[in-house]
Formats: structure tokens, C-alpha cells, sequence
């Protein structure tokens, strides 16, 4: 047994290098003000209160939530019928299937992309095939459409995969014994096969949600340097500005905001009322 437990410590070594490490250098950089002189640190909130009290700052945090629950929603509401087909093929099917799903995620998220930029724009793609039947090109580039199409067509391989490996596991017994009691299909589907479910859809709620509210390349590539998200903003503060210290500081808020986000998803997901199992 002492063996094995030693072969740990590289993994241990690895987290608190490649993990923990930045997290408290994240921590230190948002209480403090700039400046990296060690000697000269002093501690402040003043990251913080730069940040809420800027309208600007705070119209930019309701907009990327927003746009992450509308890209999580959608996952939902296209991934669960593409997840529910998927479940009633056979094993042979299902593997096709799945395979086809995630062949995209294969290829670069940057790359998938750039290929919307080409398919959205005002000569792309999409509008070529409007002027085929004399329609007008319509302006997508630049939208909040553009931004969520984006984040959807990225994001909903996570919500497919979740929803129907619970879907794939739940037992089929079930929903035979729910049609010899005389339930219909939809009776069945609400009483039986979606509260079985509800787990893969928590977690793919929770898998869409923290990269769609973080994300910064899809609204910078789709949504044009005036749509900014806090993804952006972020990466405004380090790469730009330099001023770490606010940049950490908006780090450690969406932090927080994520952390809550998966205790209230757990939380949902732990509680025998929520998804028809209580009395």
C-alpha cells in the first residue's frame, strides 16, 4: 500500500505547481494594489470597488450571463431530443452517432471558429446562398446571434454526451413496467425517462455554462471588438493593460460566481424532490 501511495506525490507536485500556485497568485495580485515590488505590497480593496462601481464593468458581468444562460438553454433544448435519439438506437448506431458528434471537437475550437467567421459574414457562405433566391444579404457578423450561434455550435457536444450516457444507462425495465401500468408516452417520458436523466443534464448545464460565461475568442472572432464579454475583459487587463492586479481581481469574481453556480447545480441535483424521486 506504501508503494502505491508514493506514486502520488508527482500528481501532488504537478497540482500545486500547475493549480494552486496561480490560484493564490491570483488571490494575492486581487487584494492588492500594483505593484510587484514584494516589499512594498499593500493590501486593498480597491480592485474591487473599482470594479462595482463602474457601470460599465457591470453591464459587461450581465451580459456574459446572459449569454451563457442563453447558450446553456439552447444546449438543453437542442441537445436533449439530438441525446434521446441518439439513446434509442442500437449499440452500433449509438457509436456512429457519437462518433459524429464529437468528430468535431477534434479539430481546434479556435479553427471551428474562424470556419462561422467564413460562413457568417456579409459575402460568406450563408448569404450567398440568399442571393441564389434574391433575398438580401442579412448582417450576422457582429451580433449577439453570431456570439451565441457560436458558443452553441462549440459547447453542445458536452450537453449530448451527458444527457445520453444517463439516458444510456437508465434501466429500460422502467419504462416497460410504466406502459404495462398504462402510462402513455408522454407520461412516461415526464414520470420516468426525464427525472432519470436530470443528473446528465445538470452536468451538461454545468459544462456549458462555466466556458460559455468565461469564453473570449468566440464574442471577440463573431461578435467584433465592440461585443465585449468579461472573457474579454480579463484578457484586456493582462495582455493589454498590464494591471494584473484588476485583472485577478475580475478573475476572483467570476471565480466566485462559478463556484455558485455548481453548488447550486449540485445542490439541484442532490435534492430527492427536484427530479421526482421525493414522496
Amino acid at each position: 500500500m506504501r508503494q502505491f501511495r508514493s506514486m502520488i506525490y508527482p500528481y501532488i507536485v504537478w497540482l500545486a505547481v500547475m493549480v494552486v500556485v496561480p490560484m493564490l497568485m491570483i488571490l494575492l495580485y486581487a487584494f492588492t494594489k500594483e505593484g510587484n515590488d514584494v516589499a512594498s505590497i499593500k493590501f486593498s480593496l480597491e480592485n474591487f470597488t473599482r470594479f462595482f462601481h463602474d457601470a460599465v464593468f457591470i453591464d459587461v458581468l450581465k451580459r456574459s450571463l446572459i449569454i451563457a444562460v442563453a447558450t446553456t438553454v439552447l444546449c438543453v433544448i437542442l441537445g436533449y431530443p439530438i441525446a434521446y435519439a441518439i439513446a434509442t438506437h442500437s449499440e452500433r448506431g449509438r457509436m456512429f452517432w457519437i462518433l459524429m458528434i464529437t468528430l468535431p471537437t477534434w479539430i481546434n475550437m479556435l479553427v471551428r471558429t474562424y470556419a462561422w467567421v467564413g460562413i457568417l459574414q456579409d459575402d460568406g457562405l450563408f448569404n450567398r446562398i440568399l442571393g441564389l433566391f434574391g433575398i438580401e444579404p442579412i448582417k450576422l457578423m457582429y451580433t449577439t446571434f453570431a456570439v451565441v450561434l457560436g458558443m452553441v455550435y462549440n459547447f453542445i457536444p458536452f450537453m449530448i454526451l451527458q444527457i445520453h450516457t444517463s439516458l444510456a444507462k437508465m434501466d429500460k425495465s422502467l419504462i416497460d413496467a410504466a406502459g404495462d401500468l398504462g402510462a402513455n408516452r408522454f407520461q412516461t417520458f415526464w414520470r420516468i425517462t426525464f427525472p432519470l436523466s436530470l443528473p446528465g443534464v445538470l452536468s451538461g448545464i454545468t459544462l456549458v455554462f462555466l466556458p460559455a460565461v468565461s469564453s473570449f475568442f468566440i464574442p471577440k472572432l463573431l461578435g467584433g471588438g465592440q461585443y465585449v464579454l468579461i472573457g474579454n475583459v480579463i484578457e484586456t487587463q493582462f495582455i493589454t493593460s498590464g494591471d494584473w492586479n484588476f485583472g485577478s481581481a475580475i478573475s476572483l469574481i467570476m471565480a466566485i460566481i462559478i463556484i455558485l453556480s455548481m453548488y447550486l447545480t449540485r445542490k439541484v441535483d442532490t435534492d430527492p424532490t427536484a427530479n421526482g424521486r421525493g414522496e
